[in-house]
């Protein structure tokens, strides 16, 4: 599983190093290719294991090219979708246009979500943190049975 919160410079070139703890990981799962895409909800980019990209593209292609949203959906994703190995060092190049779409510069958050990573800027990534601890309140998550199951008081 893809979990934590990494920072992570992005050298010169644009390329990020993927953590050292995952790297054997996503070479037996992958072999170290990816597919990268932007976040539609947010100012960030998503890193896919190839093999975990591949089942996403497979839902992608059973939308419908009539209705307007899911022509949408279809049109982000995949338009933006950028493929991408790792290097002899681990290293990805994350492509211009995504870094651009997510104001990635110098120091990039790379946050693990299960099956992917997001990639975020440091200043996105805080601010996005600040906005969700701010916007939860008790009433939404006792107004929600799966959100309960969660509640950081109780013992897992």
């Amino acid at each position: 599983m893809l979990r934590g919160a990494h920072a992570i410079a992005l050298d010169s070139k644009g390329r990020l190093a993927v953590p050292t703890k995952y790297r054997a990981y996503l070479d037996e799962q992958c072999g170290g290719r990816y597919v990268c895409t932007i976040d539609i909800s947010n100012r960030c980019l998503l890193l896919y294991p190839l093999n975990k990209w591949e089942l996403l593209e497979k839902k992608l292609s059973s939308l419908s090219s009539v209705d307007e949203n899911e022509r949408r959906l279809q049109r982000l994703l995949l338009g933006y979708a950028s493929d991408c190995e790792t290097d002899a060092n681990g290293r990805l190049l994350i492509a211009p246009v995504l870094r651009e779409y997510a104001g990635l510069e110098k120091n990039v958050m790379l946050v693990g979500q299960l099956n992917r990573f997001e990639i975020w800027s440091d200043e996105n990534w805080k601010a996005s943190v600040s906005s969700d601890l701010a916007s939860i309140s008790a009433s939404d998550w006792n107004s929600s049975p799966r959100l309960r199951e969660f509640t950081l008081n109780d013992s897992l």
